[in-house]
């Protein structure tokens, strides 16, 4: 079979999709990933085909109206404070989306929610599709509202939430759909084809899985990609293993809104707490020049290879950062950005592994001092443990790749 992969956004919402397509070579199939064309030499690493699509969209982020939107914002606040920047690059986006799908002429299609031409791609190629994603909000349920939404429940109200964040999409962009679908593919209307089946690549140990589901629906667990041959450079192993086990800070790819506040808060904070600190620049969010003896920066590196030798992360609450974190089973406090990353702040804070999420805008080394202390704490590292060892057990990848075969085999 030969199936399509497309997805859009940051690292978090492409790398799980490289684990994906690797579990699908796997098992014979052919692949084609199509993201960001800045993460060609990423995907290319583990030798997976790859179909780029224009990075101005993900760039968006660095640029001062992306910084100003999030630093001004919670949750999907900065979604929103950007569209009138968004809709004016997403035609070249289909165009590209629809261009690698058409090239490839898969059996098959599986998609991110953030990548749009792919039912209409499914529908003029008569494909089946597969709506994949990092997080619910795409499948109806009474169990819990939309993640998109502050509130753990609305009651009877929380189908109708997700109801209308599937309908969201439609009338932001609905009369764009309908002018590209009929200029590019000849079709009419703003809807493509419905999905055949849907997973979501998160722990059901994590979000137990709605009892009104069908079997249309899987939680696979997490899809994770792991560094292969890395290991520490000298300096990092030799911070590693000069001290007790440091607190890791990092906050992924998120922009620098006040890089410059948030790195002396950190840097006050493991003083304060008399920890050890790992330091990762990633996006920007963190900028530090001389360091203390007891802190280390880094740019990066593979989460499966560094936390196991942490003793706590502090992150922004993405999907993928979170999952590492839960993998190694070591506790986590979470000072979230947007989009998603406010629902795991509230979700890891419920299953006991994280003190109450920080809040970006009025953080201060005391509290996060406060966060630590917490993470010290006998209950949280044990019930941390403990998920991170269910976990473990899971294979997310393999299970996703079978329900994805069973799901487009033909009838």
């Amino acid at each position: 079979m030969r199936v399509a992969i497309q997805t859009l956004g940051t690292r978090g919402d492409v790398q799980p999709y490289i684990a994906l397509a690797r579990a699908l070579m796997a098992r014979g199939h052919e692949v084609q990933l199509c993201a960001p064309a800045q993460f060609e030499g990423l995907v290319s690493d583990h030798n997976v085909p790859f179909a780029p699509v224009p990075g101005e969209f993900l760039a968006l982020l660095d640029k001062p109206e992306g910084k100003a939107a999030v630093a001004g914002s919670k949750g999907f606040g900065a979604g929103f404070k950007l569209l009138k920047h968004i809709r004016p690059l997403m035609r070249a986006v289909l165009d590209a989306e629809w261009e690698a799908m058409r090239g490839f002429e898969p059996d098959a299609i599986v998609y991110h929610p953030k990548s749009m031409a792919s039912p209409s791609a499914a529908e003029k190629l008569g494909r089946p599709c597969i709506l994949a994603s990092p997080l619910p909000g795409f499948t109806p349920t009474s169990a819990f509202p939309v993640p998109l939404l502050p509130f753990r429940s609305l009651g009877p109200f929380n189908r109708a939430s997700h109801q209308l964040a599937i309908l969201g999409p439609r009338l932001l962009f609905g009369r764009m759909m309908r002018a590209w679908r009929e200029a590019s593919l000849g079709l009419r209307g703003a809807q493509g084809a419905s999905p055949v089946g849907t997973v979501y690549a998160y722990s059901p140990h994590v979000l137990p899985v709605p009892k009104d589901w069908g079997p249309d629906v899987l939680v696979s667990g997490y899809w994770f990609l792991d560094g292969g041959d890395w290991t520490p450079p000298e300096r990092l192993k030799r911070f590693l293993d000069d001290g007790p086990l440091p607190v890791y800070i990092g906050f992924g790819s998120m922009p620098g809104v006040d890089a410059d506040r948030m790195s002396a808060t950190m840097i006050e904070t493991l003083r304060m707490s008399g920890k050890r600190g790992l330091l990762a620049s990633g996006g920007g969010a963190l900028r530090v020049g001389d360091m203390p003896q007891h802190i280390h920066l880094i740019e990066h590196a593979p989460h499966d290879k560094l936390l196991p030798h942490v003793a706590a992360t502090i992150h922004h609450g993405g999907a993928g950062t979170t999952a590492a974190s839960l993998r190694v089973g070591k506790p986590m406090t979470i000072c979230p950005f947007f989009g998603d990353q406010p629902f795991w702040a509230r979700r890891m804070h419920e299953l006991g592994v994280a003190p109450p999420p920080l809040d970006r805008k009025n953080l201060s080394a005391a509290e996060v001092a406060s966060a630590i202390a917490s993470m010290d704490g006998e209950a949280m590292r044990e019930r941390a443990s403990a998920l991170g060892a269910a976990i473990q057990k899971e294979n997310g990848c393999s299970l996703a790749a079978r329900f994805i075969e069973r799901s487009c085999a033909p009838a």
